[in-house]
């Protein structure tokens, strides 16, 4: 167990250790998921006495109610986007700006556009991602309304329980894209949705437990 003066070596052992055994367990499976998990240091996204807990496999609280979802969880929702460099995504609840960097080491340079409803959490994880040189755009907004000045998306994600896919991100999703999200008041079920020209083809990907979603008023 390392103490609390651990340094970036051993910070770097411990996710590589943790993305390993994500690996091996099947949970996370893309090459690029599991690149970027191994190198988006997520002890920086966490509040400094949650550090010895960074890499843990479990949400942290952030501040305001909110969490950072467990890494096999950021995994399993960029695995089931497909993501691939250059992809124009949106994301609905920054939070501490962790689940946008990862994806951001997958599609690249400014492609990640990520709405947060906390203007503090906002503020914090978009100095922290620029520090850390990551270029994600964040603006302070409710979710349900999108980004629609940088749509049509290619995909789009919510780290946020919302009680129906939102209409106006779905809106601004392309024909042939993707949106998957936490669905659910109580119980919450990740479906992921493909944008057809005839509507949303739908698949479930079993139970999950996330912050309920904020705004829609």
């Amino acid at each position: 167990m390392f103490g609390r003066d651990s340094g970036p070596d051993d910070f770097e052992t411990r996710r590589e250790r943790m993305v390993e055994g994500l690996a091996e367990s099947g949970r996370v499976e893309r090459p690029e998921t599991i690149e970027a998990l191994k190198t988006v240091p997520r002890h920086e996204f966490v509040p400094e006495s949650r550090r010895e807990s960074a890499y843990a496999d479990r949400p942290l609280p952030i501040g305001n109610d909110q969490t950072v979802s467990a890494p096999h969880m950021v995994g399993i929702m960029c695995d089931l986007l497909e993501l691939s460099p250059g992809d124009q995504v949106l994301e609905i609840g920054t939070g501490c700006g962790y689940h946008a960097a990862v994806t951001a080491e997958i599609v690249g340079d400014g492609n990640v556009y990520s709405v947060e409803y906390h203007a503090d959490l906002a503020e914090d994880a978009r100095r922290r991602l620029d520090r850390l040189g990551y270029d994600v755009n964040v603006r302070v907004g409710d979710g349900h309304a999108g980004w629609p000045e940088h749509a049509p998306f290619d995909a789009a994600y919510l780290t946020c329980a919302a009680p129906e896919l939102p209409d106006r991100v779905v809106d601004q999703l392309r024909v042939g894209g993707v949106v998957l999200a936490p669905i659910g008041r109580g119980r919450q079920t990740l479906v992921r949705a493909t944008k057809t020209d005839d509507g949303l083809r739908r698949e479930d990907h079993g139970a999950v437990r996330f912050v309920p979603m904020q705004g829609g008023e």
